[in-house]
């Protein structure tokens, strides 16, 4: 005759095995809280990148092909009247448009700029050439020379000083040139300063725009090429604008501030997406558990038989 041997309760058995810890039940309402904040913080920073005030104005528009006015008068560093056609018809030419007390955002723009430049073999005044103009029509030759020799001195090439030029002008000269590249700019006659978004045109030797460069980082992998097609006469492709107030002036203000808040939306966004991912995986994964756990405890186990 056999006897089973009686086996304790299932129930006591699933009691005493050790639980896993089940955190992310747990913590459910605490992430829901933070992809709720996350999404609303990209809501409102969509709002505050909305530019208000003057900088509705203020933008730097891609006119590729376009041709810059090439009988537009200036003067040059040297206080000589210059048209801006003896500038072209041998070199590509990148243009810079600023002012020279610009509190920050030009001499960012300018010191990138000459950080990818020393890295090239394509030399200034000898491959292409640079003209830097004032968008300030109150600036002066002596004023725009004198931020021009600084540049010069940066970038410490041998003959760069033939091929690097700083141009003034007239109200007018100004704007048909701005216009011409899509440079759009706010003056603000309280503080006297203009608003104004990052970056430079690179123009073919007959003077059509080429290529555009934003922000203030210009990888010279980036430049080398675009010299060359520019050199080539060709027309670029239009490029992506996220970086284009990578620095925003804000006239309200007076202040410069490093707002890449369409950057800052954007990580927020993808933040709440990976969060979400990772809850939605984490759940199924938590419920799986919870369904072989409980089977394991409702099915008997059979003991062992004794002869």
């Amino acid at each position: 005759m056999t006897r089973a041997v009686p086996q304790p309760d299932s129930r006591i058995l699933a009691a005493a095995r050790p639980r896993r810890r089940r955190w992310v039940s747990t913590s459910r309402p605490g992430l829901l809280f933070l992809i709720m904040a996350l999404i609303l913080g990209a809501t409102a920073s969509s709002a505050s990148a909305q530019p208000g005030g003057a900088l509705k104005e203020v933008a730097f528009d891609q006119n590729l092909n376009a041709q810059v006015p090439l009988a537009t008068r200036f003067v040059d560093e040297q206080g000589q009247k210059v048209m801006l056609s003896d500038y072209f018809g041998k070199r590509p030419v990148i243009l810079v448009l600023g002012y020279s007390n610009c509190p920050m955002l030009c001499s960012k723009v300018a010191e990138a700029m000459i950080r990818s430049l020393k890295a090239l073999d394509p030399s200034v005044g000898k491959d292409f050439d640079i003209l830097q103009v004032s968008i300030n029509p109150k600036e002066t030759p002596e004023q725009a020379d004198k931020q021009r020799r600084t540049y010069l001195k940066r970038y410490n090439r041998p003959g760069a000083e033939t091929g690097w030029h700083a141009l003034t002008g007239d109200e007018q000269s100004i704007a048909r040139l701005a216009k011409a590249v899509g440079f759009k700019y706010a003056y603000n006659p309280k503080l006297n300063l203009y608003a104004h978004a990052a970056g430079f045109v690179l123009l073919t030797p007959a003077g059509r725009v080429s290529r555009y460069f934003y922000g203030v980082e210009f990888p010279a992998r980036e430049m080398k090429p675009a010299l060359a097609d520019a050199s080539s006469s060709k027309i670029g492709s239009p490029i992506d604008r996220l970086v284009l107030y990578c620095y925003d002036y804000d006239p309200n203000t007076g202040k410069y501030t490093f707002a890449i808040m369409n950057l800052i939306r954007v990580f927020w966004v993808l933040t709440a997406l990976a969060l979400g991912t990772f809850m939605f995986v984490m759940f199924r994964r938590d419920r799986r558990m919870a369904r072989a756990t409980r089977a394991s405890t409702t099915e008997p186990t059979p003991g062992p038989v004794i002869p």
